[in-house]
C-alpha cells in the first residue's frame, strides 16, 4: 500500500480543481492511502469524498512559522511515501521537501522545485486547464483519464436547501477576493432584474458577502429574492446550484463548485481570461467578457481596483439571460 499526501492550501476553487486527483489516483492505484492538505477553512469541501483517507489542516492565520514546522513533524510521522505539492508556492514547497517522502512531486514553478523528484511545467499561456495540468502530476501512476472535478454533498445537505428548490429559481454569486473579477455590482442589479420575472433568485457567498448581496437586493426592483450569503455550508451551496435553472458566476470559487456539480451556469471574466486554464467544466457552460480590450488580462488574479481605472472588462459586458 502507497501512502501518499496531496498539497493543494491556495483558494477554494484551486481545492476543488484538484479532486479530479483523488479520483484517478484511487481508481489507478486502488490500495493507496491518500490524505490531503488544504488551509484552514477549505477541508469542508472535501467532506464524504470516498476517495481520501484523512485531511490535515494548514492553518495559515496562526504563526505561520510554527505551523510549517508543526506540519513538518506529522508529515514525517505520517511516513509519506509520495507527496504530491499542487500548490506553487513558498509554503508548500518547504513542506514538501522537508516532509520526509522519498518521492516529491510538484509545479516547476514552486521556489523549492529543485528539491522534488518530478517536476511537472505549469504555465498559464499554453491554454490548458487547471485540471489537465495537476492531473499531469499523478501520469507515472499510468494512464490518466480527464474528469471533472467532484464534491459530494449529503442526504443532509440537500434536505437543508430543500425548501428552496421547488420552481425555476437562479443562484448568483456576486463576491470575489479580487474586485477585478468581480461583475461590477450595478450589472448585478441588472441581472436580477431580468432574472426576477422568470423565476427565484438567490444571492449565495461567504458571511463576509452579506452587505455586497443585501446592496444589490436594496437596489433591485424585485421582491423575489433572498439574500443566503452565510447561510449555507459549501456542500449545501453546491447541492443549491445543481438543481438551478442557471448558475452566474464570478471567475471564482462558485465558477469550479458548478463544475463539480455539473451544474448549468454563465461565467463573468472580467480582467482573467479562459486562456489561463480556469473556466467551466460543466456541460451546459457560457463564458462572457468583453473581447479585444488591450488591457486584459491585467494579471494571474486580479486586483484590488483597475489599474488604468476604467474597469472597462466589467463594465462593458453584455448581459444576456437567454
Amino acid at each position: 500500500m502507497k501512502k501518499v499526501l496531496i498539497i493543494q492550501t491556495a483558494f477554494i476553487g484551486d481545492v476543488i480543481l484538484a479532486t479530479p486527483i483523488f479520483s484517478e489516483l484511487k481508481r489507478l492505484c486502488p490500495t493507496s492511502k491518500m490524505d490531503v492538505l488544504v488551509r484552514k477553512g477549505n477541508e469542508s469541501l472535501l467532506l464524504n469524498n470516498p476517495n481520501i483517507n484523512s485531511v490535515i489542516i494548514f492553518d495559515k492565520k496562526k504563526n505561520k512559522i510554527a505551523e510549517i514546522f508543526r506540519l513538518i513533524k506529522l508529515l514525517r510521522d505520517n511516513k509519506y511515501d509520495e507527496i504530491i505539492n499542487l500548490h506553487r508556492y513558498l509554503s508548500s514547497g518547504i513542506l514538501t521537501f522537508l516532509g520526509g517522502a522519498k518521492e516529491r512531486t510538484g509545479f516547476n514553478v514552486n521556489p523549492f522545485a529543485f528539491s522534488y523528484t518530478r517536476k511537472i511545467n505549469h504555465s498559464l499561456t499554453e491554454d490548458k486547464h487547471e485540471v489537465i495540468r495537476n492531473l499531469e502530476c499523478i501520469k507515472h501512476f499510468g494512464l490518466v483519464n480527464f474528469v471533472r472535478p467532484s464534491l459530494y454533498p449529503s442526504n443532509e445537505d440537500f434536505d437543508k436547501v430543500k425548501d428552496y428548490i421547488s420552481g425555476d429559481y437562479f443562484c448568483l454569486a456576486p463576491s470575489s477576493v479580487w474586485f477585478t473579477k468581480m461583475l461590477p455590482e450595478e450589472k448585478w442589479v441588472e441581472l436580477v432584474n431580468m432574472l426576477a420575472i422568470k423565476g427565484k433568485v438567490y444571492l449565495l457567498g461567504g458571511l463576509s458577502d452579506f452587505s455586497l448581496c443585501q446592496s444589490i437586493i436594496n437596489k433591485t426592483k424585485s421582491t423575489n429574492i433572498e439574500n443566503f450569503a452565510g447561510k449555507f455550508s459549501f456542500l449545501e451551496s453546491a447541492a443549491l446550484m445543481k438543481n438551478a435553472k442557471r448558475n452566474f458566476v464570478n471567475d471564482s470559487g462558485p465558477l469550479h463548485i458548478c463544475s463539480a456539480m455539473n451544474a448549468p451556469v454563465t461565467a463573468f471574466f472580467c480582467s482573467t481570461i479562459l486562456g489561463f486554464g480556469f473556466g467551466p467544466l460543466s456541460e451546459d457552460a457560457k463564458v462572457v467578457e468583453v473581447a479585444n480590450l488591450t488591457c486584459r488580462p491585467c494579471g494571474v488574479h486580479g486586483y484590488k481596483e483597475c489599474p488604468l481605472g476604467h474597469f472597462k472588462c466589467g463594465f462593458e459586458i453584455e448581459l444576456n439571460i437567454d
